[in-house]
């Protein structure tokens, strides 16, 4: 097995490790660059091969005992020369994987990808650029396990990029904001940092941000179908399917189709990073269970009141922690404990 190409798609350790430990006989590791739904393309030491899940992990999957294998996992398959057909047999344990609660009023989890390094928040500097949707983003990219980056595109058509982007830097405490521009490179090199050899980023944002248009750029070729964005900015899905593509510098992308929802899991830990101005904030508060509505010395509120935080942040927060609210919780989530989040030790 030429592990130099599998290197190439991300593989190395813990990956390396679990497959030693799973090891089968007749089966390879492979990357899932493609979910194509019922079929899959594997990136292989041997090149590319179209694969599809066998009845018994299909019946694990139902049952809950195995997790769907999507984009950027690595598993183990099985050629089956004789049937002319390439089975996958498992999925290897994920370092992370983001995900999304399903579209609709179900709590079930969807993954969307899987052993990111990083995640590109895309917006665009038009009218789609909405800082409650940038805060959900951040939510779901924290609580992945990856490094959210947010992506300001279209600086080409921007008025005023640094000003937008000094807007989106005040809520986003030490995430990093880049404003580029896919059409004239303008920015593209600030994201070089991002994605060296063997690091995968995938790439969230609405329909018609210019998340295709930039990949084609990274790429350096028309890979990925754009189409035109209506007036109201109102953009339609380009991406059909999720699919990673390896950069001449190495680095790997998964691409997404747009979301028009993008619900928030029971994410305690995502909340919390996404808005940790608002915790630093609650442990000045008179009581160690304020709702941060209208108690009396609630230091969020005051700080509402002078304005050194914005109303609409306070309200994302509330509406975002009820979302995420579980039943054994009655009170707001960073007074819960107040542990460390995940930013630690990045």
């Amino acid at each position: 097995m030429d592990e130099r190409a599998l290197e190439k798609l991300g593989w190395g350790p813990p990956f390396v490790d679990a497959w030693r430990a799973r090891a089968s006989v007749g089966e390879q590791p492979a990357r899932i660059t493609a979910d194509y739904g019922v079929e899959y393309m594997l990136g292989t030491a041997g090149g590319e091969l179209r694969a599809t899940l066998p009845g018994k992990l299909r019946m694990a999957i139902r049952k809950g005992d195995s997790a769907r294998p999507v984009v950027g996992d690595w598993v183990s398959f099985e050629p089956r020369s004789q049937e002319g057909t390439t089975v996958i047999q498992a999925v290897l344990p994920r370092r992370t994987q983001l995900a999304r609660k399903a579209a609709g009023r179900t709590t079930e989890e969807q993954v969307v990808a899987a052993n990111v390094d990083g995640v590109f928040l895309v917006s665009a500097l038009t009218k789609d650029l909405n800082p409650r949707r940038l805060e959900r983003y951040l939510t779901v990219a924290w609580d992945s396990g990856a490094q959210p980056i947010i992506v300001l595109t279209k600086a080409d058509l921007s008025v005023n990029s640094t000003a937008e982007r000094e807007r989106i830097v005040q809520f986003a405490q030490d995430v990093p904001v880049h404003t580029v521009s896919a059409v004239t490179g303008e920015g593209l090199e600030v994201l070089a940092p991002y994605l060296g050899p063997g690091k995968t980023v995938a790439l969230i944002g609405s329909s018609g941000v210019g998340k295709s248009t930039l990949i084609n750029r990274l790429l350096g070729s028309a890979r990925q179908e754009v189409r035109e964005v209506s007036e109201d900015d109102k953009g339609r899905h380009t991406t059909t399917h999720r699919e990673l593509f390896v950069l001449a510098s190495g680095g790997l992308v998964i691409d997404t189709p747009g979301m028009r929802e993008l619900g928030v899991l029971e994410s305690e830990e995502g909340l919390r990073d996404a808005f940790v101005d608002i915790q630093e904030l609650a442990a000045h508060c008179r009581f160690s269970d304020c709702q941060h509505e209208r108690e009396p010395g609630c230091a969020v509120q005051q700080d509402v009141r002078e304005g050194r935080l914005a109303p609409g942040r306070l309200e994302a927060f509330h509406k975002l922690f009820q979302e995420t609210a579980r039943p054994e919780y009655d009170t707001p989530l960073q007074t819960r404990g107040r542990q460390g989040s995940k930013r630690k030790g990045r």
